[in-house]
C-alpha cells in the first residue's frame, strides 16, 4: 500500500515529526510505500486548494494519514474538507490532538479512523489488515464510527524503543528541513516524563494507558530510552548522509533524568563527533556532575522548563514543585561549566495576577539565563490545566479555535486591564527582564518599560508595530558600547543575552 502522511505545522516553528519518521521506517520495512508532506510556511508557501488536491493526486496514495497537534486542528479540517470529496480512500488522523478528542474528530465526518497514543505497532497492523482485506475494527489504539456510534478501542502496549528501526529520513526530504532550520537537527533519545504538569499531555497519556492497560505507572514503563549505541548509530548516519549539520538538539522531555545514561552517552558522543548539542533538563535532575559530563561532550545549551516565577502559580496551577532558589542554582551550574542556559516561561495562566507575571520577570532578571523563550499559556483540551481554565471561566472559545500558535496572543480572558498588560509584556518581554536585572543597561530599560506601562490603547496601537525594530536598534547601540543586555534574537519570542549572540556571530 502507499501511505501519504500529512503534517500541518503552519505559522509556527519548523519541527520534525519523530513518530511519523518511525512509522514510515516500519511501514517501508514491511514492504509498503510511504510519502510525506509537511505543510509549513517556513519551508514553502502553503498550497491553494487546487495545488493541495493536485499534489495528493500525483502521490496516488491508498491511504491519507494526518498527524495533528491541537493548534493545527482548524487548518487540518480545511485540508481534509478540500480532499474528502475528491478521493475515495480512507482518511486517518493521529497525533497528540486525537488522544483526548477522538470522538469530536470523528464526528466532523472528515475522517474514517483516528489513532490514539503511540501507534507504531498499531498503525502497521491496521495497514497490513487493510492490504489483506481484513477487518480493522479490533486494532488497538483505533477509533472509528460504526452503526452511528463512536467506537474507541483500548490502546496497546507502548512501543519498546530499542526494537524500533532507524527513522526513515529519506521520505521526509530531510536535507531541506536541515536547511530550513539553519543546520539544527532534532534527535530524541527517550520518550516519557516522570512529572504530571497540568498543562502537558504526559499526564493525559499516562492516565489513558493506565486505564486501558489496567496497570500502575511503574507497570506502564512509560519512560523508555533508545540505547546509547542506537543514538550513536543514528548520529553517524546523519553526519554521513546529510550536509550542513551545525547543532543536534535533543527534544526528549527530560534528557537528564537518568544520570548514568547521560554519562554513558556523553562518553560515547565525544568519541564520534564534536558537533555541539542541546538538551532539555529539569532543575530537580541536574547538578554539577551532570553539567560536567555534558560540557565535556560539547553540549552547548541546557534548557529548563521554568514556566512561572511565582511559586504559588507553579504549585496550585501547574503542579510543578521546585523553588526559585533551585532554578537559580541550576542555571548557575550550567554557566559554571561554560555552557549556555535557556529557560521556557509562560504568561497568562488562569488565576495569574499582575504580581505573578512580574514574579516571572524578576526571576529571569535574578537568574540571568543565557536566553529565555516566552509564550502565552494555551489550555490543551484534555489536560487538567484546560479544566482549570474552563472552570474559572477564562477560555475564549473563538480565539482558541483560530489560534495556530501560542506565541502571538492568549486565548484566555482576564478582563481589559490584565489582557492589556499581557499584550504589552508578550510583545517585548526582554525589555522588562533587562529592567529587573543587574545588567548595565537596566536603568535605560526601566524608563522604556515605564513608558509602555503608562500607554493607553491608542498610544499602544501606534507604538507596538515599531517596538521590535527599536529593540534591534537599541541592541546595536549597546553592543557597540560593550553593554550587556537581552534582545530579541533568532525568533520573535526569544530573548538572548548579548554576551552570547555577539560570540555567535
Amino acid at each position: 500500500m502507499k501511505i501519504l502522511f500529512l503534517y500541518p505545522s503552519t505559522d509556527s516553528q519548523v519541527g520534525f515529526n519523530y513518530g511519523v519518521a518511525h512509522m514510515a521506517a516500519i511501514l517501508k520495512k514491511a514492504g509498503h510505500r510511504v510519502g510525506f508532506w509537511q505543510l509549513c510556511d517556513e519551508i514553502e508557501p502553503l498550497p491553494t486548494e487546487e495545488q493541495f488536491v493536485q499534489r495528493i493526486a500525483s502521490e496516488s496514495p491508498d491511504l491519507l494519514a494526518f498527524s495533528v497537534v491541537t493548534n493545527q486542528w482548524a487548518y487540518t479540517q480545511t485540508l481534509a474538507a478540500w480532499a474528502r470529496p475528491r478521493f475515495a480512500i480512507p482518511f486517518v488522523v493521529g497525533g497528540v490532538h486525537t488522544l483526548s478528542n477522538a470522538e469530536k474528530v470523528l464526528k466532523t465526518g472528515l475522517f474514517d479512523y483516528a489513532f490514539r497514543g503511540e501507534c507504531e505497532n498499531a498503525f502497521l497492523e491496521f495497514v497490513n489488515r487493510r492490504q489483506r482485506g481484513e477487518s480493522v475494527e479490533s486494532v488497538p489504539n483505533l477509533a472509528c464510527i460504526r452503526d452511528g456510534q463512536v467506537r474507541i478501542n483500548p490502546v496497546g502496549s507502548l512501543p519498546e524503543l530499542t526494537k524500533l528501526p532507524l527513522k526513515n529520513y529519506e521520505s521526509m526530504d530531510f536535507q531541506r528541513l536541515i536547511d530550513a532550520k539553519n543546520g539544527w537537527v532534532g534527535l530524541m533519545a527517550s520518550r516519557g516524563c516522570p512529572f504530571s504538569c497540568t498543562y502537558c499531555f504526559n499526564h493525559v497519556m499516562v492516565e489513558a494507558y493506565k486505564k486501558d492497560l489496567q496497570c500502575s505507572f511503574q507497570g506502564l514503563h512509560y519512560i523508555r530510552r533508545f540505547s546509547v549505541g542506537q543514538m550513536i548509530e543514528e548520529i553517524e548516519y546523519l553526519r554521513k548522509n546529510y550536509r550542513n549539520i551545525r547543532m543536534f538538539i535533543f527534544d526528549d522531555d527530560l534528557f537528564t533524568f537518568d544520570k548514568a545514561y547521560v554519562k554513558e552517552f556523553c562518553a560515547a558522543y565525544r568519541k564520534v563527533t564534536q558537533i555541539p548539542f542541546v538538551v532539555n533538563a529539569h532543575v530537580g535532575f541536574f547538578d554539577d556532575q551532570c553539567a560536567r559530563d555534558l560540557a565535556a561532550a560539547n553540549c552547548r545549551i541546557v534548557k529548563f522548563g521554568v514556566e512561572s516565577g511565582s511559586p504559588e502559580i507553579r504549585r496550585t496551577i501547574l503542579n510543578r514543585h521546585m523553588t526559585n532558589e533551585s532554578i537559580v542554582e541550576a542555571i548557575a551550574a550550567v554557566h559554571r561549566h561554560g555552557m549556555h542556559s535557556s529557560v521556557f516561561v509562560i504568561i497568562g495562566f488562569p488565576h495569574e495576577g499582575r504580581e505573578d507575571v512580574f514574579d516571572t520577570i524578576r526571576l529571569l532578571g535574578q537568574a540571568k539565563p543565557g536566553r529565555f523563550r516566552w509564550t502565552y499559556f494555551f489550555p490543551f483540551p484534555g489536560t487538567r490545566a484546560h479544566q482549570i481554565s474552563v472552570a474559572g471561566g477564562f477560555v475564549n472559545l473563538e480565539k482558541m479555535e483560530r489560534l495556530k500558535n501560542f506565541t502571538d496572543e492568549s486565548c484566555l480572558e482576564f478582563g481589559p486591564e490584565h489582557n492589556f498588560l499581557l499584550k504589552k509584556i508578550g510583545l517585548i518581554m526582554p525589555w522588562f527582564v533587562n529592567a529587573y536585572s543587574d545588567v548595565p543597561t537596566a536603568d535605560f530599560y526601566q524608563g522604556k518599560t515605564e513608558e509602555i506601562l503608562q500607554m493607553d490603547e491608542a498610544e499602544w496601537r501606534q507604538a507596538a508595530p515599531h517596538l521590535r525594530e527599536q529593540d534591534a536598534e537599541y541592541s546595536r547601540r549597546f553592543c557597540e558600547q560593550g553593554l550587556s543586555h537581552y534582545a530579541i534574537k533568532y525568533n520573535r519570542f526569544m530573548g538572548v543575552i548579548s554576551d552570547y549572540f555577539l560570540r555567535d556571530t
